[in-house]
């Protein structure tokens, strides 16, 4: 059961070959079997997963089912679930229950499917490797001493084990990508505005974009086909019309047009993952697509523009966590000022206070505009930088990572280089681009991932390109030894 791909999944429960309640009961069957190796789940509700389960299987019964109605999905923690803990990873929100869903998790009920848990993440979104977590570091399922990436860490390591046929993320710097790439799953950030951002613990609201993990890109469609669509709560979403990202999966790739820049290829790109990168643009370019060099010139400023704009946000974002209205409150304050500051002290992790005091100092007065404002100017640059390089392709490919997944702890005391693992990612965020990453081989038992890159609004293309690579590789096929234990 848990081997079987969403795809397969739906195709199954249509064909009353299995219940959702059987589904469901394999897989909440093998969370608690496996998951202690993984610490990809902060919180799980059986009951509730399958009393959801139970109705699914009526309306699949009745013949009012949607395309997911009884699939289980796991849902990173920082979506909004009504009456379900929702602690985005920190001690702020440890005790905090929404009274209300986001956007996301809405559609995805009104879809019949099944909300299977709440999966691990850096606090706040804050972090490449999934270990600046309350809850502890989630691990990779392919080697439990090496991170899984983040933020959307745990996610990616629940898919990855066979915990959940999918899951959620959110992107604001890479974070659906890297985990993707790291734990050898597809994931797919869409256009900035594709989905709504309702509900979501903001982070940085000019960045952050949630979207769809899954074994496969064709998995990552039926995901996106529920997620995506204007919501008129949400002023950032965007009225282009959605599109079904699943009808157009198999199409040619004849005469695609498909950029390399040379910046993603140079000094910092580990050889090896350099080397699996090339084999699969060599497979791309055998079904018919073109190969053609290009440059971003403007990439190296992306790192500091992105540690700009980000923690600025962040700071504005996170100040309303003071223990007054919800959330973390410490103990006997003496006043309104111990109150703030020790409740934000003690409720906050290092990562989350570093990135509020930069962003802080770089919109305070008299650095406002030599810093804030002069990263604002230079994003517009990296945006113009993609904008003139779609005159010439169709997509830009390149490695999602500079190299596979490190070891726990091998960076957590080394900020900037934690941060240069979001080299490749970071710019798709600041132009408001869609990008995914799909699995396009190993380096010592690591996987790799391959990174897509398209116009605002072409997830249907990288679907497309994706889903024609899997069908002439096993990549996204492969699964590690330590999920091969559970309930079969």
């Amino acid at each position: 059961m848990h081997t079987k791909s969403v795809a397969q999944l739906v195709k199954g429960l249509r064909e009353r070959q299995f219940s959702s309640v059987e589904v469901t009961r394999a897989y909440l069957d093998r969370i608690d079997a496996l998951d202690s190796q993984y610490n990809s789940f902060i919180t799980v509700d059986e009951a509730a997963a399958l009393a959801a389960a139970g109705g699914a299987d009526e309306r699949l019964a009745s013949g009012t089912a949607n395309a997911l109605t009884g699939i289980p999905i796991a849902h990173k923690d920082i979506f909004c679930t009504d009456g379900v803990r929702t602690s985005c990873g920190s001690r702020m929100l440890d005790n905090f229950v929404p009274p209300y869903d986001a956007t996301v998790i809405q559609r995805f009920k009104s879809a019949g499917a099944v909300l299977l848990g709440k999966t691990n993440m850096d606090e706040f979104a804050m972090g490449s490797s999934n270990e600046s977590s309350f809850y502890g570091p989630a691990r990779n399922p392919w080697n439990t001493d090496l991170v899984p990436g983040g933020s959307s860490g745990g996610s990616a390591a629940a898919v990855a084990g066979l915990l959940a046929p999918a899951a959620t993320g959110t992107d604001t710097g890479g974070s659906i990508r890297q985990p993707a790439a790291f734990c050898g799953i597809t994931g797919l950030k869409p256009t900035y505005g594709r989905v709504s951002r309702l509900g979501i613990v903001a982070f940085a609201s000019s960045l952050d974009q949630a979207g769809p993990m899954a074994h496969s890109a064709e998995d990552c469609a039926f995901l996106l086909n529920t997620m995506a669509g204007h919501d008129p709560l949400d002023s950032t979403s965007s009225t282009t019309a959605t599109e079904d990202y699943c009808a157009t999966l198999g199409d040619s790739l004849e005469g695609l047009r498909i950029g390399l820049p040379t910046e993603y290829f140079g000094e910092g790109l580990d050889a090896a993952t350099g080397g699996c990168i090339n084999n699969a643009l060599k497979e791309l370019e055998a079904q018919g697509a073109t190969l053609v060099e290009m440059s971003l010139p403007h990439s190296a400023l992306t790192i500091p523009t992105y540690y700009i704009i980000a923690p600025a946000e962040a700071s504005t974002n996170l100040a309303r966590f003071d223990g007054v209205r919800y959330g973390y409150r410490c103990e006997n304050p003496v006043d309104l000022h111990d109150l703030y500051s020790r409740t934000r002290q003690e409720g906050f992790g290092e990562e989350v206070k570093r990135r509020i005091l930069v962003g802080t100092y770089a919109l305070s007065a008299g650095y406002y505009d030599a810093y804030y404002k002069k990263a604002q100017q230079i994003r517009r640059l990296i945006t113009q930088d993609f904008m003139h390089c779609f005159e010439q392709v169709d997509v830009i490919a390149g490695p999602t990572t500079p190299g596979p997944a490190f070891a726990l702890g091998a960076k957590s005391n080394d900020p900037i280089s934690m941060y240069l693992e979001d080299v490749y990612t970071l710019a798709v965020n600041l132009a408001g681009l869609p990008g995914m990453s799909l699995p396009a081989g190993f380096v010592e038992g690591k996987p790799v991932g391959l990174q897509l890159i398209g116009r605002h609004f072409s997830e249907a293309r990288l679907l497309n390109v994706a889903h024609r690579f899997q069908q002439a590789t096993d990549w996204h096929l492969r699964t590690p030894d330590s999920a091969k234990g559970g309930t079969l």
